[in-house]
Order: C-alpha cells, then structure tokens, then sequence
C-alpha cells in the first residue's frame, strides 16, 4: 500500500478554515440564494411612498382644516364690519341670536326678527346672516345667505 495520498480536489478550492466562507461549503449547509436587490429596492421605495402619501394626506387635510378656519374669520371679519355699519334700534345683548339685512337702498339694518316672521311685509329687506353676539364683541355666524359673498 502507498502512504502517498493525493487529494483530487484543487488545493485552491478548499479552506482550513471552511465556517468563515461566504458560501456553503458542504451538500448539508443552509440554502444561501443572492439577494435581488431590485426586488428589495422596489420593496422599500413602494413602503416609503405609502408612508409619505399618508403623511402627506394628513398634511393636506390639516391644511384644509386651516383654510376653512381662516374663511371662516374672514367671514366673521366681513359680518362685523356689515353689523357695525348697520342700523341698529337696539343694543345687542351678549349670548343673544340677531339677524342681518340688507335693504334695497344698500344699507345694513340688525334685527331681532327673524327671516321667518315677517309675515305679509311687502317690501322684504334681503337675508344676509343669523349672528350672535359673543362676550369679546365678535360675532358668530350661526347662519348665512349662500347667495352672499363674504369674500371681498
């Protein structure tokens, strides 16, 4: 019997040390596939779009939010500046609902009547707003015409 064996395989294909290979290294090794970075690429960038759609939904309804906030100032501005220019045979009471119109002339007049009882008046001045007057002397619109324009 010869002593001498020599080893088919390619002393370049093997190591001493085969648990540091970045490989599997026997038939027994755990399944090691590459990595399809595309796949995982396109797996990130869809979540990091949903998440930035939602935050940017959220962001946008916030924002609506605020827009309807500062309409509804101007509109209380706007009323304000009609009711103080308005006629007024009374003087309106804190925590008390008044109505505002406007006459054919123009002019504003501060009711404590309601559009709803005027009865059989003829000549019947336009509906502009309900508004109750708050304890800082603003006004808050309870109700309003949607045929009148606030805006400017």
């Amino acid at each position: 019997m010869n002593d001498d064996f020599i080893n088919p395989i390619d002393p370049d294909k093997i190591t001493e040390n085969p648990h540091s290979l970045a490989y599997p290294h026997h038939a027994g090794s755990a399944v090691v596939k590459p990595i399809d970075q595309g796949k995982m690429k396109g797996r990130a960038v869809s979540a990091m779009e949903h998440q930035t759609d939602m935050q940017l939904q959220q962001i946008y309804e916030q924002m609506q939010l605020l827009a309807a906030q500062a309409n509804k100032l101007s509109d209380r501005k706007k009323i304000a500046e009609f009711i103080y220019l308005a006629e007024m045979r009374f003087e309106p009471l804190i925590n008390h609902t008044y109505f505002l119109y406007q006459r054919e002339s123009g002019e504003y007049v501060l009711s404590m009547i309601g559009p709803d009882q005027w009865g059989k008046s003829k000549s019947l001045p336009t509906y502009i707003a309900t508004i109750k007057l708050l304890a800082d002397h603003t006004w808050d619109i309870q109700d309003k015409n949607p045929n009148v324009d606030f805006g400017s």
